[in-house]
């Protein structure tokens, strides 16, 4: 009997799978929660892989032309962090006012933000590239570029920078999608874009046929091919598809009272990126300090710790639709009820995770690099930090919830207390005061994620999120 009964089930997992990645399945305001969590976390689990996949081909394929190419590749990125964090921020309010319209049944609403919003990315994008365009060996200079280094990979730069809106339409759009419940049409995006960029990658970077070899410029070509096409294939279904939302000619107009509101709702997410990045390059400028080795181990565990985040930040975001579509249907308490669950399920993930990095994180990190002061400061790296992966989970739900709500401001306050107010302090405090070296670094990144959680559960508790109006 109970072998019959774990055959049905599985079978009935199997088959959730399949509707939550063909989007059949877009009411989120009412039956069971679980469900809902699964429908929503299974693609932008799937989507946030494709993202992860999509950077370390693209690295693999580049390392292959030269080091300053590589190089190229990681002072434009730092560069392009701008531009991400605007693309992110409008994001995070574009999918908070959908998803409340949807769940207020206001259809209309919900298209007219997301015209608003789209038209936002363009204006944006529009001057950084621009500026991109015409600046790019200025902008390498200014990043330390060597003369060598800028007359190879400025192409990349203008390319890429000149490019960025579809960076920025591919990830607005996608949050629409993702505010409207169809979080499956935004993972089919990124498997078309990602998979362009794969099969397009080699051909532009050493050419093939008629095609010449453009190095490290290449690896932009097609990256913005890529995009471009994906957002194409966006634009048709906002038009054509069999999304929630259909737009029409008439919606293409100017509504400033809800482009104001989008700014306002965005601010909030953009300063949540921009504090969370800089964090970050502090804590690289400290590690720096203790040679190449101990800063090679850092960075592969953090690119290791990165990857097996990708469906934690999915579950975060179906958290995020959940809230605003429960929101905007009158059921606060569907709402919370929903983040606390996914919650659970984020932990029981994380908890996992950690246990197999605390057992074989010498072996995670050999695979990369096997040079034995790398291994032990990545292992080192990857324990410490790994011991906080159940707090982190709930941090992830509940600052995304909050996001969700269209209320920015709350995990922007969390995380300016919990990164620059005391991880930095304590990072370098731990490392250069007292003498811990790199093991203080990881231990106050860990510290500072169990903090934000346990800040973010007690504000989320006192439910003020509930009033916010988007």
């Amino acid at each position: 009997m109970t072998h019959s009964n774990n055959t049905l089930s599985f079978k009935k997992l199997i088959n959730y799978f399949w509707i939550a990645v063909s989007g059949k399945e877009t009411e989120f305001t009412s039956g069971s929660i679980r469900k809902a969590i699964f429908m929503l976390s299974i693609p932008m689990i799937l989507e946030m892989l494709m993202e992860s996949i999509f950077a370390l081909v693209d690295i693999a394929y580049v390392s292959k032309v030269s080091v300053n190419a590589v190089a190229t590749i990681g002072l434009t990125e730092s560069v392009i962090t701008l531009i991400y964090a605007l693309a992110i921020g409008l994001s995070m309010a574009a999918t908070a006012v959908v998803a409340r319209r949807i769940g207020e049944k206001d259809v209309d609403g919900a298209r007219i933000a997301a015209v608003q919003a789209i038209g936002l990315g363009v204006l944006v994008s529009i001057v950084f590239g621009i500026v991109g365009i015409v600046y790019a060996k200025e902008i390498l200079f200014l990043m330390g570029g060597e003369p060598d280094l800028v007359a190879e990979g400025f192409g990349y730069t203008q390319f890429l920078i000149g490019g960025n809106i579809t960076i920025m339409l591919l990830f607005l759009i996608n949050a629409i999608f993702r505010g409207a419940g169809n979080a499956s049409i935004a993972m089919w995006t990124l498997v078309l874009s990602n998979g362009l960029n794969i099969i397009l990658d080699p051909i532009f970077i050493f050419g093939l046929g008629p095609i010449p070899e453009y190095g490290v410029t290449g690896a932009a070509i097609a990256t913005n091919i890529g995009r471009g096409t994906a957002v194409l294939f966006q634009l048709g279904i906002l038009f054509f598809g069999w999304g929630k939302i259909r737009l029409v000619l008439k919606d293409l107009v100017l509504n400033l009272k809800v482009m104001v509101n989008l700014i306002r709702v965005s601010i909030g997410g953009i300063a949540q990126f921009l504090i969370g990045t800089s964090s970050w390059v502090f804590l690289m400028r400290i590690m720096s300090e203790f040679g190449s080795e101990v800063l090679a181990g850092y960075t592969i565990a953090i690119r290791v710790i990165m990857f097996t985040l990708m469906p934690s930040w999915g579950m975060s975001n179906a958290a995020a639709t959940l809230v605003g579509q429960n929101l905007g249907a009158k059921q606060p308490e569907r709402a919370e009820i929903s983040v606390w669950k996914t919650g659970k399920y984020n932990a029981i993930f994380m908890g996992t995770v950690s246990l197999v990095y605390l057992i074989f994180a010498k072996q995670i990190i050999s695979w990369f690099n096997a040079t034995p002061s790398v291994v032990e400061n990545g292992a080192l790296c990857l324990q410490v930090i790994a011991l906080g992966y159940v707090f982190y989970a709930y941090g992830m739900v509940v600052s995304q919830a909050f996001n969700g709500a269209g209320d920015t401001k709350t995990p922007t306050k969390i995380n300016l207390i919990s990164f620059w107010l005391f991880q930095l302090p304590l990072a370098y405090l731990a490392a250069m005061v007292l003498g811990w070296g790199a093991k203080g670094v990881f231990i106050a990144i860990t510290l500072a994620e169990v903090l934000l959680a346990i800040i973010a559960m007690v504000w989320f508790k006192k439910g003020n999120w509930k009033q916010v109006q988007v």
